[in-house]
């Protein structure tokens, strides 16, 4: 799935949470009225700009979110828990320098992703998609999505082994329970 196809299905779903059934029956011939008036192409738009902008950071946007929810944290997630967590010294150390290795891996990557996305928007904008044009292209975006996610991955497994049973529970507990912090 391009990231474009996931975050649209992220929105959708986002959209879905916060307006409920209702609002997004509007989209489909109802009254639109406030921020339900936004189509859902429109959302998915505006959702995947903001994605772009997290991936040329070199942020995962949610590409790590199997391993996050089934126990495997995320450094960047670990850093922001770390006084719930109460990390020692140490491991504050290792999950610092594992981000900054994330990163470091994850940003030419990303880059690399958001300019194949490019180049396939580029073939339909130029008029001259073709099927063996368009499959090469999209090969390549999820190529190059692969590489990120890989790299997101890893790094969960990398930090897991960082913390202790307790401090896992903890994270998965403020993370996915629902709980305000």
């Amino acid at each position: 799935m391009r990231v474009r196809t996931a975050l649209t299905a992220f929105a959708l779903g986002t959209m879905t949470l916060v307006l409920g059934p209702a609002g997004t029956r509007a989209q489909h011939g109802g009254a639109q009225h406030g921020a339900a008036a936004l189509p859902h192409h429109k959302l998915a738009e505006a959702c995947a700009t903001e994605g772009d902008k997290n991936i040329a950071t070199g942020r995962g946007f949610g590409m790590a979110f199997v391993a996050d929810q089934n126990g495997y944290p995320g450094p960047l997630h670990v850093l922001e828990l770390k006084d719930r967590l109460k990390l020692t010294a140490e491991q504050e150390a290792k999950v610092q320098a594992m981000l900054a290795a994330m990163f470091a891996e994850s940003r030419p990557k990303s880059a690399r992703l958001l300019a194949a996305e490019a180049k396939l928007r580029q073939l339909f904008a130029s008029g001259q998609a073709d099927e063996p044009a368009v499959f090469a292209a999209a090969a390549d975006v999820e190529r190059a999505r692969t590489d990120v996610r890989l790299v997101h991955l890893m790094f969960h497994l990398r930090t897991r082994e960082v913390l202790t049973d307790e401090q896992r529970r903890v994270y998965h507990e403020a993370r996915w329970s629902g709980r305000p912090d």
